[in-house]
C-alpha cells in the first residue's frame, strides 16, 4: 500500500510542486470570484485586478524559491 501512496505523491508532484503556491492561487481565484461582482469596479478593470493578484503570487513564490537556494 505504501507503493501506491508513493505513486500518487509522484503523480501529484508532476502538477503541483509548491503546495502553498497552488493554495494561494485557488484562494485568490475564489476571492476574486466572490468579491469582484459585489464591488463597483468597472468590468474593464476586473481582468487587470485578477492578473495583478496572480502576478504577485507568482513573484512571491519565485522569491521564496530563490531564497531557499
Amino acid at each position: 500500500m505504501r507503493w501506491l501512496k508513493g505513486i500518487f505523491g509522484e503523480l501529484i508532484g508532476l502538477f503541483i510542486e509548491d503546495g502553498s503556491f497552488a493554495v494561494a492561487i485557488v484562494v485568490w481565484l475564489g476571492l476574486v470570484w466572490f468579491v469582484l461582482p459585489r464591488v463597483s469596479l468597472p468590468p474593464v478593470l476586473q481582468g487587470p485586478v485578477l492578473f495583478a493578484g496572480l502576478l504577485a503570487i507568482l513573484l512571491e513564490s519565485v522569491l521564496r524559491a530563490a531564497r531557499r537556494r
